[in-house]
């Protein structure tokens, strides 16, 4: 390997240090390569494992050297006379954790052969052992007085120098070195590295492997003739909308974003729609203006139907908001846990992950009002929690080099007044124009789609198409349906059972169950030249009937990565 001479520099290192030299223990270290399906893969960060009588560790070439950029560096330690195994971990120049585990390697759990053969010149014996399903080979030698291996599987029975794992992932050692004098206690620190439990230690490894922004912390989300906003979050819409002005920081390009969201019931029992959403800033009006003001100040959209709609569609002055996720609580998770029914052991939280990264360029190095709303008319309202996780250098998802938001027509300010998305009841539907300055290639529309009308032939459990046109021509139908709710029926302890030995959580629904998210569609549109364009959204929204009536939410951004 062409790294190997940098770990043979740093012993010589240390044999000229004669103090240290003498203390130190003479080592073996044996380098590994991986092969899977016969391909050599970390080619350039073999495994490394550095041994003598007492003590084993096990690390990887470029955590040994601890390179920029490899942080979090875990490593792996055994006290063969303590019969103890550590986890190690430095997370970054300065803060460095541990936990410890006292069982170590069981002999008797492995099956002995009678095969043999040489490895890098020593005599290796076969063992094989079943760990999850899988099958394990293992090749050890005992003709060296070191214990261990590549990751500490068959450490008991001797120097494990090739491990197979259903015949198809193989690690082998590639290089021994015998005589070689370094001080592992120097090297782990352990006297000054505090230890933790297990699921503590995993915990704080894995948070340190990604960036975590927190939007909202145990917020409430409810009905109130006077919300109460504070310093950093404000309420709007009777308490039914939450924002909160973040920063992002700056990251490196390539990286995912993902939002998680967690929500239970504080006294409402139904299922509500609700939405995460990016508040556009950069036009003459802006959606929090509304927020903050008065909803007469968005723009009105003239439906076909003679409704007017407000702050639903992109005009040269205004941009509706983004949304970034649209979820629905189910009913009464939390609160109504206590209601009874054998064999239904309820969750006590809802959670919510989408990815997000198409929106990296809104958020990267930038702040931002992020919102959240949650429909309902109860005082109790909803408890939520909100975070974006930056997860680097992990994607081919490429990051939108273009974003336009054209539509929203999810009324997040129906408690203000905000009409309800009723414009599919007339042929005209909803209607959008935009302007480009320049030509986007590969444009795609990131559509998001819910029916709503909750009675038996309302739009909620009845599949409607979609038509999407572009300029006037057909371009995509789509019919949004989901017909897996029943699979979270655990999250909806308030729902309503019926005679027919359903639960409502059980029913089918346009493109929504109770306790999920709404997946966007990603629909091509191709490459749009520079000047004016039109899309057009129809559904077959069904008839009112009495007080009730049928309605969509749908919203539309255009992207494109070219």
């Amino acid at each position: 390997m062409k790294y190997y001479s940098l770990i043979i520099t740093l012993f010589i290192g240390v044999l000229t240090l004669p103090c240290l030299a003498q203390k130190s223990p003479h080592n073996y270290t044996i380098e590994y390569q991986t092969f899977d399906h016969g391909k050599a893969i970390d080619f350039e960060n073999p495994i490394l494992v550095i041994a003598n009588e007492k003590q084993t560790l096990l690390t990887t070439l470029k955590e040994f050297e601890k390179r920029p950029g490899t942080f979090p560096v875990e490593e792996f330690y055994m006290d063969h006379s303590k019969k103890q195994r550590y986890n190690l971990s430095q997370l970054n120049l300065r803060e460095r954790l541990g936990t410890v585990e006292n069982h170590l390697d069981d002999a008797s759990k492995y099956t002995l052969t009678s095969q043999t053969k040489r490895i890098q010149g020593y005599l290796c014996k076969k063992a094989t052992i079943t760990v999850n399903s899988n099958a394990i080979e293992l090749w050890f030698t005992n003709e060296v007085p070191v214990k261990g291996g590549p990751n500490f599987l068959g450490s008991s029975l001797g120097l494990v120098l090739e491990m197979t794992r259903n015949k198809e992932y193989k690690i082998t050692a590639s290089k021994i070195n015998k005589n070689i004098p370094f001080d592992i206690d120097s090297h782990i620190k352990l006297n000054s590295t505090p230890l933790f439990d297990a699921l503590t230690y995993q915990q704080k490894i894995w948070l340190s492997r990604f960036i975590t922004i927190p939007l909202f912390k145990n917020e409430i989300i409810n009905y109130t003739k006077i919300p109460n906003s504070n310093d950093s979050v404000f309420r709007y819409a009777k308490g039914t909308v939450i924002v909160r002005k973040i920063k992002i920081p700056n990251y490196k390009t390539g990286s995912q974003l993902f939002l998680d969201v967690t929500q239970s019931s504080l006294g409402d029992a139904y299922d509500r729609t609700a939405s995460v959403f990016i508040i556009p800033n950069f036009n003459t009006i802006s959606f929090l203006d509304a927020l903050k003001n008065n909803i007469d100040l968005l723009p009105v959209y003239q439906g076909g139907n003679g409704r007017k709609y407000q702050g639903v569609v992109a005009t040269p002055l205004y941009n509706p908001p983004i949304e970034l996720m649209r979820f629905f609580t189910p009913f009464g998770i939390g609160k109504y846990n206590d209601v009874q029914i054998k064999d239904k052991n309820w969750s006590p939280t809802a959670h919510y992950r989408q990815e997000i990264t198409a929106f990296a360029p809104l958020l990267k190095d930038r702040e931002i009002y992020i919102g959240m709303f949650i429909g309902n008319y109860d005082s109790g309202g909803h408890k939520v929690s909100a975070n974006i996780t930056i997860h680097p250098n992990t994607s081919n998802t490429e990051e939108s080099t273009f974003i336009m938001p054209l539509f929203n027509t999810l009324n997040t300010l129906e408690m203000d007044g905000q009409e309800y998305a009723t414009m599919f009841s007339a042929e005209k539907g909803l209607v959008v124009e935009f302007e480009l300055e320049q030509p986007v290639n590969q444009a795609q529309l990131r559509y998001v789609t819910t029916g709503h009308g909750g009675w038996e032939s309302g739009d909620e459990f009845n599949p409607k198409q979609n038509k999407i046109y572009l300029d006037g021509k057909h371009i995509h139908t789509t019919i949004p349906w989901r017909d897996d709710c029943g699979s979270y029926r655990l999250m909806n302890p308030a729902s309503g059972n019926f005679k027919n030995g359903l639960s409502s959580s059980d029913l089918s629904r346009s493109n929504w169950c109770p306790g999920t998210v709404t997946y966007p569609m990603t629909i091509t549109l191709g490459d749009l030249a520079v000047g004016k364009h039109k899309i057009q959204i129809k559904i077959d929204q069904g008839a009112s009937q009495g007080s009730s009536f049928s309605s969509w939410n749908v919203s539309g951004v255009l992207l494109s990565n070219q």
